[in-house]
């Protein structure tokens, strides 16, 4: 499915966070993003949701990597105002990507030229949980422009009919070793995966770590696996980003 990109519009910023929100269309339906910009941007990142959409989480992911040094846009894959608030309804809207993978892959890339258009340009794609699986999607599909992927507790099976033939710039993937969705055993296929596509990867597992282990203020969080993992995001991020 085509796209068109149309005008950015940046709105007043959200009172308890550094950034912006960005209102951008595709297909004549409206997204609203988030953006942070660092004063000395020395490389950009692009961040995808979770199951609940885009939320106060990601914009203060945006904003620790902007205080890094990096220019960083969280995309919508949802739709503006389209925000679940319950198992369900997350599962709904995440279903309704998983089943349209074309579709999917156009939202993603309307979001990747809303950032180029907020000086958020060649970046490293960055997802958390449901927001892995679809920089996965993405690494598998090998957009110009995009120099590494990171997952975070993301799904990590792969689509009947797809592979990482095409997948050449590098993967980072931090897994909770006490995660049961996905569970080791879908973890070591899919390394397997990226061994035998020749895909350049490097992969961390945190020892009693559940599942969206990163998430602040759950039960699920751990306070150690989360930074252990931002540490060495952010070295990854020095290793690939080619600057702004």
């Amino acid at each position: 499915m085509k796209h068109a990109l149309t005008a950015i519009v940046v709105l007043a910023s959200t009172p308890a966070f550094a950034g912006e929100v960005v209102e951008y269309t595709s297909d004549d339906r409206e997204f609203e993003g988030y953006v942070a910009k660092a004063d000395s941007p020395r490389g950009s990142v692009v961040i995808i949701h979770d199951w609940d959409g885009l939320t106060d989480y990601e914009k203060q992911r945006a904003d620790m990597l902007a205080e890094q040094g990096y220019n960083a846009f969280a995309i919508d894959l949802y739709g503006k105002g389209v925000r679940p608030d319950s198992p369900e309804a997350n599962r709904a809207e995440t279903e309704k990507l998983y089943s349209d993978r074309e579709m999917m892959r156009t939202l993603m890339t309307a979001g990747l030229e809303a950032a180029a258009s907020n000086d958020v340009a060649t970046p490293v794609v960055a997802g958390y949980c449901f927001g892995g699986a679809a920089a996965l999607e993405l690494a598998r599909m090998q957009p110009d422009g995009v120099s590494g992927y990171a997952t975070f507790h993301g799904g990590l099976e792969t689509p009947e009919g797809q592979d990482y033939s095409a997948a050449k710039a590098p993967i980072r993937v931090y897994h909770g070793g006490a995660d049961e969705n996905p569970d080791m055993a879908t973890f070591a296929n899919f390394l397997t995966e990226l061994e035998e596509a020749g895909t350049p990867y490097e992969a961390e597992v945190y020892a009693g770590a559940p599942h969206a282990f990163t998430v602040f203020g759950s039960d699920r969080y751990r306070e150690e696996a989360d930074q252990k993992s931002w540490a060495d995001f952010l070295t990854f991020l020095g290793e690939v980003n080619p600057g702004p």
